[in-house]
């Protein structure tokens, strides 16, 4: 039987371009070595425990759980998919080898098998809010059988049936806070996303006011490049003074659009620009060059996973959310 997984290409996505050049998908965690040298899933337990020390042993199961599974059930002609997060696409492969020990390409994700990769992607935005809850799960590599018929639906562009959702991973099977918070962010992420661009900048204005800075919002209409002007003073003498351009929409931003910003008055001002969309790498360029900060929708998760609790009400209110304490 053909099996499905998601396998993340790194922390932040960053491998897509490696993979698609080399054809691979890849696992990290090289500290635990080959694992085909290991006799018994129990002794690769074992090590990974002796090996991450500083680790809780939940998290030292997890790892290692991933990578033995990664080398024992992913086999020849199984489907693979990842998410890119800064085009918010999925893309989809067809397993041309079985999982391999190798260092040559990125010794850091030395756990490779190779793909066969599609050129067609599938955005985020088509899939069900189920799909997106369930492939929003944080774990590197893990079975998505349930959901192929929406996916080749969706890669076919023809309808899915209703699904049946069931528990495939055995370490979903025990409560994962880890689990548990991205599925959340994953929930806000489409929270924000719903958003008008009016409304976001409101957002990004009340995430400043949190930190502690005085906003100016730019009215509708033509903004000279500055959507957002945060300052420390009532005034708006003291620095840091930043100016902020705040693209929501699909589309990538550009180097030409973070130029933009680094020439609009006031000169000297810091720069923030968001584009929920992501960042084309000739913008990414731009903003090194000219120390630009950039943010993107994960990382507008994560500032109001950390300050929405002193944001405004009415910036709250944007975006409602719920604290709720989980055991750990």
């Amino acid at each position: 039987m053909t099996k499905w997984w998601m396998v993340r290409a790194g922390d932040n996505n960053e491998l897509i371009p490696e993979w698609q050049a080399n054809k691979i998908a890849s696992i990290g965690w090289p500290q635990l070595g080959d694992p085909r040298k290991f006799a018994s899933r129990e002794k690769f337990v074992e090590h990974a425990h002796s090996v991450y020390v500083d680790q809780k042993p939940g998290t030292r199961l997890s790892w290692a759980g991933q990578v033995w599974r990664y080398y024992n059930e992913v086999a020849l002609n199984d489907r693979v998919i990842t998410y890119s997060r800064e085009t918010r696409e999925y893309l989809l492969g067809t397993v041309t080898k079985a999982p391999e020990y190798r260092t040559d390409i990125n010794a850091l994700y030395p756990n490779v098998i190779s793909v066969a990769w599609e050129s067609k992607r599938i955005p985020r935005d088509l899939f069900s809010q189920r799909a997106k809850y369930s492939l929003g799960s944080t774990l590197t590599v893990f079975r998505i059988d349930d959901w192929q018929e929406e996916i080749l639906a969706l890669f076919h562009q023809t309808p899915a049936a209703p699904v049946n959702v069931t528990v495939q991973d055995e370490e979903a099977a025990e409560f994962n806070t880890e689990e548990f918070e991205g599925r959340a962010k994953s929930l806000i992420e489409d929270r924000v996303d719903k958003l008008d661009p009016w409304e976001m900048q409101e957002l990004v204005a009340g995430l400043l006011q949190a930190m502690g800075y005085q906003t100016k919002v730019s009215p509708k209409g033509p903004d000279g490049g500055v959507d957002v002007l945060a300052h420390r003073d009532a005034f708006g003498f003291e620095k840091p003074i930043i100016k902020v351009q705040v693209k929501h929409r699909r589309a990538t931003s550009g180097g030409p659009e973070v130029q933009q910003l680094v020439g609009a008055s006031p000169h000297g001002a810091s720069c923030l620009f968001v584009s929920t969309g992501g960042f084309t790498a000739a913008a990414r360029t731009a903003a090194q060059h000219n120390g630009v900060k950039l943010l993107d929708l994960a990382g507008i998760v994560e500032l109001i996973n950390e300050w929405y609790d002193k944001m405004p009400a009415e910036k709250q209110a944007l975006i409602p959310l719920k604290r709720i304490y989980v055991p750990m």
